[in-house]
């Protein structure tokens, strides 16, 4: 399928469908035209894509865990389970740390 057909079965803008394919997320192949043509699972990738970018992850770390994508692209295997508990704990450290900071800038606000 081309890029203009991807990008109405996905909802997922052509600018965006051309990045997940600079930062190596999706595949695409070009006709004897020049044209973009996808496989027939590039809807599934962009779903996973989506599913990984929507829960904070960046594409360093999604072009690790996009393999283990299952489901029609809307959950995520037990091969990253770990990389993703500890991405988990990452933003966990990062929220307490946040968490401290306000209160910190409230209680300077307060004086």
């Amino acid at each position: 399928m081309r890029i203009g057909e991807l990008s109405v079965r996905t909802g997922v803008s052509v600018r965006l469908l051309r990045y997940y394919e600079e930062q190596g997320l999706l595949d695409s192949r070009r006709t004897p035209g020049g044209h973009r043509s996808y496989d027939a699972d590039a809807p599934t990738a962009v779903r996973g894509i989506r599913l990984l970018l929507d829960a904070g992850l960046p594409t360093r770390v999604i072009r690790e865990v996009l393999p283990c994508v299952e489901n029609d692209g809307t959950t995520v295997g037990d091969c990253m389970a770990d990389r993703l508990r500890g991405r988990l704990c990452e933003l966990d450290a990062r929220m307490t740390e946040l968490a401290e900071k306000r209160a910190s800038l409230v209680s300077l606000l307060d004086s």
